[in-house]
C-alpha cells in the first residue's frame, strides 16, 4: 500500500476544515458575487475548475467558465478575473497563461507552492501548502481547493467533512474490485467530479473507465455496460437511470453523501485496484507531478527539488 497517497486521501477531512476556516479571512481574494470569472487548470485541476464553475453559476454567484490552461481563450474575453488552480505552480500552460494576462486581467492562483512561477506571476495568491502532496497523484490538494471555493460561495462544509470521514471509515464493497469496466456519471457541477473519479482510476490503476453527464450516458455510452461494469452516479440520480443501468446487467451505485466526499471513495477504489494489480499508485506510469514543456520557462533549483521530491 502506498505510503503517500493513502495518507493524503485520509488527510482530506482535516484539510477541508482548514479550508472552511480560511474562507472568511480570504473573502477579499476569492471571486465576488457578480464577477465574470474564468477558472483554469490542467489535468485534475481543470476538472475541479469545471466543477466549481458549474456550481458557482448554479448558485447565481456570477457567470463562470472553465478552460484548460493550454487554451488561452480567457485572454480574449471580457472576464473580470482569472482564477488558476495549480498544485506545483510550475506547470507550463498555467504560467504562460498568467504571463499573458499580466496587465490585462486580474489573476488569482490557488497553489500548494506560493513561491513558484505561478505564484510570482499572479496578482493574488491563496497558499494551500498545507494540502500539498508528495504523491504524483492529486487528491487532497484538488479537493481542498474546491472546498475552499465552495466555502467562498457560502456552502457549509461541515456535512461534507462528516461524510468524508464516513467515506474513509466504511470498507469498500469487495465486489467492486471484481469489475473490469467503470463508468462515472454526474449532473450539473458533479459532472466534473465524475470526470475526476474516472481519471483517478485510469491514471492510478490503469483500468477501463469512462465518464459522462448522466443523461448523456443514455444516448449511446450505455451500450458499453454489461455484467462486468460498475456504473457510479455522483450526486443526484435522474429518474429511471438506475433501472436502465441494471437492465444491462451492470452494477449501479450512488452515494447518499456530499459529492466531494463521494470522490474520496473513488480515490480509495483507485488505490485498492492499483494494489491488486501490483502497481505503485504514488507513481503512475507516464505521469509527472508537473508538466514543463520544452522551450518554456525553467524552474529554479529549489522549485525542481519540490517537483521531484519523493
Amino acid at each position: 500500500m502506498s505510503a503517500h497517497v493513502t495518507a493524503e486521501i485520509a488527510g482530506q477531512p482535516d484539510c477541508w476544515r482548514r479550508a472552511a476556516a480560511l474562507a472568511g479571512p480570504l473573502a477579499d481574494r476569492l471571486p465576488r458575487p457578480g464577477e465574470r470569472v474564468a477558472v483554469v487548470g490542467c489535468g485534475t485541476s481543470y476538472l475541479i475548475a469545471r466543477a466549481y464553475a458549474a456550481l458557482r453559476e448554479s448558485l447565481g454567484a456570477g457567470e463562470t467558465d472553465a478552460f484548460p490552461a493550454s487554451e488561452r481563450t480567457p485572454l480574449g474575453r471580457g472576464y473580470d478575473r482569472i482564477v488558476a488552480l495549480t498544485r506545483s505552480g510550475t506547470t507550463t500552460e498555467v504560467a504562460d497563461l498568467l504571463a499573458g494576462a499580466a496587465g490585462r486581467l486580474p489573476t488569482l492562483v490557488l497553489t500548494g507552492v506560493p513561491d513558484s512561477p505561478a505564484g510570482r506571476l499572479a496578482d493574488q495568491v491563496v497558499d494551500l501548502s498545507f494540502a500539498d502532496e508528495r504523491s504524483v497523484v492529486q487528491t487532497r490538494f484538488a479537493t481542498t481547493a474546491l472546498q475552499l471555493l465552495r466555502a467562498g460561495l457560502g456552502v457549509d462544509l461541515a456535512p461534507s467533512v462528516a461524510d468524508a470521514e464516513l467515506a474513509l471509515y466504511e470498507p469498500l464493497p469487495a465486489h467492486w474490485e471484481r469489475r473490469v469496466q467503470f463508468t462515472f456519471l454526474g449532473t450539473g457541477w458533479t459532472v466534473g467530479l465524475a470526470d475526476e473519479a474516472a481519471l483517478k482510476l485510469r491514471e492510478v490503476a490503469r483500468v477501463w473507465t469512462e465518464s459522462y453527464a448522466a443523461m448523456e450516458y443514455r444516448h449511446g455510452p450505455i451500450s458499453i455496460s454489461d455484467r462486468t461494469s460498475l456504473v457510479w452516479c455522483i450526486g443526484p440520480v435522474p429518474a429511471g437511470l438506475r433501472e436502465e443501468v441494471e437492465s444491462t446487467g451492470a452494477l449501479f451505485t450512488a452515494d447518499a453523501v456530499d459529492p466531494v466526499a463521494a470522490l474520496v471513495r473513488a480515490q480509495r477504489l483507485a488505490v485498492s485496484l492499483a494494489a491488486r494489480r501490483g502497481l505503485n499508485p504514488d507513481r503512475p506510469r507516464h505521469v509527472s507531478r508537473s508538466v514543463i514543456l520544452a522551450g518554456a520557462f525553467r524552474p529554479t533549483a529549489a522549485e525542481a527539488a519540490r517537483i521531484l521530491r519523493a
